[in-house]
């Protein structure tokens, strides 16, 4: 049986895959929160590794607030760089294969097209310079991964857009949501699912993957289908803006290209509008 350590099991991320893992019951599971393994440590990653034999480790644990980031690099670049770097030489010690989930705010937002592997990295704020130069440290050190870059996650677990929506409109609030970014809202359950997958199907055709659901959609756009789905749209109290003022600089474009990991893996993506139905339905 292949055990996994799965690290950030109290974010978003971490609680998808704690309800997929019911559905891999010949996989083992070791969950982790920042209390239980501070990844910032090299000494108690490192520990960690050596006392427990893994197979794989799952990284997704990451610091997600953009906004907050530009304000402070530090705590940035130590969870979504640093802590990267421990974990990724503690799997090389422990000949653990890495699965580790970045981000589409690599690139720059400048391109009229979907983004592909391929394409030249260029992030325009402090979050996406964190998790690019987290990619970097697993590239350089590790042969065995899988870098999973992904888009716009929600999902009922935690703080997202989706739940932020869908707290407002409870609240009766106007909303004034930007259509000055595009990209895809991807269900983190899908994602989840996806990841293990990869373990079970024993794949080791590593390198980075782009993973979204499919579609595009400006944040307007999925605001409205939130509330278009929970039968809460009040036409009257949401309204477009391009002018949307951020503290960090956020990419225009971030759709990404997921061919890749269609063809590697066989599989199906669904439209972004059709996981949100699902998720609330």
């Amino acid at each position: 049986m292949k055990k996994i350590l799965v690290t950030g099991a109290n974010g978003q991320l971490g609680k998808c895959i704690k309800d997929a893992s019911l559905n891999f019951p010949d996989l083992e599971f070791d969950f982790k929160t920042r209390e239980d393994l501070n990844i910032t440590d090299e000494s108690s990653v490192s520990d960690y590794f050596s006392e427990n034999k893994l197979d794989y480790c799952i990284n997704a644990a990451a610091y997600t607030n953009v906004e907050k980031a530009e304000g402070e690099p530090d705590k940035a670049f130590a969870v979504n760089t640093e802590a990267v770097k421990n974990i990724a030489l503690a799997c090389k010690s422990q000949n653990v294969v890495l699965i580790h989930i970045s981000t589409d705010y690599v690139f720059d937002g400048e391109k009229q097209m979907p983004y592909t592997e391929k394409d030249k990295t260029n992030p325009i704020n402090v979050y996406g310079a964190s998790k690019l130069k987290g990619e970097q440290y697993v590239q350089e050190i590790l042969n065995e991964y899988f870098i999973l870059r992904t888009s716009w996650l929600y999902s009922q677990h935690g703080h997202n857009f989706y739940n932020s929506i869908l707290k407002f409109a409870l609240q009766g609030r106007e909303l004034s949501i930007t259509t000055e970014q595009t990209g895809t809202p991807t269900n983190a359950n899908n994602l989840a699912k996806s990841i293990l997958n990869i373990i079970a199907i024993n794949c080791n055709k590593y390198g980075i993957y782009n993973f979204s659901d499919n579609g595009e959609a400006t944040w307007y756009d999925f605001a409205k289908a939130i509330l278009q789905e929970t039968k809460q749209f009040d036409p009257r109290k949401l309204a477009k803006t391009d002018h949307y003022r951020t503290f960090a600089k956020r990419p225009k474009n971030s759709v990404l290209d997921t061919l890749k990991f269609k063809n590697t893996f066989n599989k199906q993506l669904i439209n972004w509008e059709k996981s949100l139905s699902m998720l609330i339905n």
